[in-house]
C-alpha cells in the first residue's frame, strides 16, 4: 500500500473550477452551494453584495457557528484559517441572529451554519458567542466576471403549477422551534409507510442542509428547499419573489408525480414573509390543509383565531405542544382540534386520515389554475359553521399523545 492509498481526499468542491483557481477546489464548500456547478473562477473586483453572491472566505474567530454544513450532509468543524465557499443572505432566526447583506466587501459573519455570510445586527440573549468571524477573501464567478449568484443555478421557474395537483398539507407555527420541522417529518413518514409517494419542500427560512437531510432520512421521494429556487434566505424578499419560489417548488414536486405534497414554512405566522405568503390568494388557491405547530396551548389558540381570521383550512395541531399531555388537553378544548405527536404521526391511518380531512376544503376552493392577486378569500371548513366538527380518523379513535422528545422546528 503506497502513500496514495493512504490519502484521505475530503472534497466539497463541484466539478469545473479553472486550473488557475485551485483555491476554490481546496476550499470547503458549504451546503448553500449544492447546486453550484461549473465552470467557476476565483474573481476580483468590487462589487456590492448581493443575496446570493458567492464569495470565498478566511474564517477569522470561531464563534457561534463552530461548523459549516457541506453539500453532502456532513458537518465540518472549522478552524481558525480555514478557507469556505458560502453565499451572501439576509438571516431572521428569533432564536438567532438577525442579520442583513453587508454594503461592501468586507469582513463580515458567518450567521448560519448552512453557509450564510451577512453582518449580524442582533441575536438571542441566550447566545453567549458572538458570531463567527469571516473575511471575504475574493469572488466566485461562472461564466462572465459577474459574481456568480444561486439563481444562476436554480430550478427553472414555473410561472403555475401544473394540474393535477396532489393534495397539498402545509405546516406552520407560533415561530422558530416550535416543532415544525419535526411535524412535517413525522407526517412524510406516515404518509410514506401508507404507501404514498411524498413530495417535500420548504419554501421559506435560511439555508440549511439539515431540513432536506431529515426529509430524505423520513421517506420523501422528492425534497426541495428555497435553495433550489435560488435563494440563500427568504427574509426581505419581497412578496412576488416568495410566491415565484412558492409556485416554482410546488410546481417541481407536481411534475414528479408524487401521490401527496408536504410543505413547511418558517418561522412564525406572525413573521412579515411568511404572513404575506399565507394571506396570498396563491396559497389559499393551492393548499388543502393546514397543520399548526406551537409550543404551548396559548400559542396553539392564538395560531388557530389567526389561522381562521385568513380563512385557511386549519385540521390538526402538533409542535412542541404535543409533548404535553395537559398542555395537549387545553389546546383541544379551547380549539376543538386534534393535537398530534410524532408517533401520531407516525400511524399510517392518522396520516392518510390528514388527507381525507381535506376533501371537504378541496371541494369548496377555486380552480387551482385560476389564480390571481385579486381573487377572493377561500372558505375554510372550520369557519363557515360555527358547530361544525373536523374529524381525522386516527386507531382507536384518540388523539391523545405519548410524551416524546422534544421537538425541535
Amino acid at each position: 500500500m503506497g502513500d496514495a492509498d493512504l490519502h484521505f481526499v475530503d472534497s466539497s468542491a463541484p466539478d469545473g473550477i479553472a486550473p488557475d483557481s485551485a483555491r476554490l477546489r481546496r476550499a470547503s464548500w458549504a451546503s448553500t452551494t449544492r447546486r453550484v456547478c461549473g465552470p467557476l473562477r476565483i474573481a476580483e473586483g468590487m462589487s456590492t453584495p448581493a443575496p446570493g453572491d458567492l464569495l470565498l472566505a478566511r474564517v477569522d474567530a470561531i464563534g457561534f457557528h463552530a461548523n459549516l454544513q457541506l453539500p453532502d450532509g456532513r458537518r465540518k468543524r472549522l478552524f481558525v484559517g480555514d478557507e469556505i465557499v458560502v453565499a451572501y443572505g439576509n438571516r431572521y432566526a428569533p432564536n438567532q441572529f438577525e442579520a442583513v447583506v453587508p454594503r461592501s466587501f468586507g469582513p463580515c459573519q458567518l450567521v448560519a451554519g448552512g453557509g450564510v455570510a451577512a453582518r449580524a445586527l442582533s441575536w438571542h440573549g441566550r447566545i453567549t458567542k458572538e458570531p463567527t468571524q469571516i473575511t471575504p477573501l475574493a469572488w466566485v464567478a461562472g461564466a462572465s466576471d459577474a459574481p456568480a449568484n444561486l439563481r444562476d443555478y436554480a430550478l427553472p421557474t414555473l410561472e403555475r403549477i401544473p394540474a393535477p395537483q396532489p393534495r397539498t398539507l402545509v405546516v406552520c407555527g407560533t415561530s422558530m422551534d416550535s416543532g415544525k420541522t419535526q411535524t412535517a417529518a413525522f407526517l412524510v413518514k406516515g404518509l410514506s409507510l401508507a404507501g404514498l409517494r411524498v413530495g417535500f419542500a420548504k419554501i421559506t427560512g435560511t439555508g440549511s442542509g439539515g431540513d432536506t437531510w431529515l426529509l430524505r432520512d423520513a421517506g420523501a421521494h422528492v425534497v426541495l428547499d428555497f435553495t433550489d429556487a435560488g435563494l440563500a434566505s427568504t427574509y426581505l424578499e419581497p412578496a412576488w419573489e416568495i410566491q415565484r419560489v412558492f409556485t416554482t417548488l410546488v410546481g417541481h414536486l407536481a411534475q414528479a408525480n408524487v401521490d401527496a405534497i408536504v410543505l413547511e414554512i418558517a418561522d412564525g405566522v406572525l413573521q412579515v414573509e411568511t404572513a404575506a405568503l399565507l394571506k396570498s390568494p396563491l396559497f389559499a388557491a393551492t393548499v388543502d390543509g393546514v397543520i399548526f405547530a406551537s409550543g404551548d396551548a396559548m400559542g396553539a389558540l392564538a395560531g388557530e383565531s389567526w389561522l381562521r381570521r385568513n380563512h385557511l383550512p386549519l385540521i390538526a395541531l402538533s409542535g412542541i405542544v404535543s409533548s404535553s399531555p395537559l398542555q395537549s388537553q387545553e389546546a383541544t378544548k379551547s380549539t376543538g382540534l386534534p393535537v398530534l405527536d410524532r408517533q401520531d404521526l407516525l400511524r399510517a391511518q392518522t396520516a392518510l386520515g390528514l388527507l381525507s380531512a381535506t376533501e371537504r376544503h378541496a371541494r369548496t376552493r377555486m380552480p387551482r389554475e385560476v389564480v390571481s392577486e385579486t381573487a377572493p378569500p377561500v372558505p375554510s371548513p372550520n369557519v363557515d359553521e360555527e358547530k361544525a366538527e373536523l374529524r381525522v380518523l386516527v386507531p382507536g379513535g384518540s388523539f391523545d399523545p405519548t410524551l416524546g422528545e422534544e421537538m425541535a422546528g
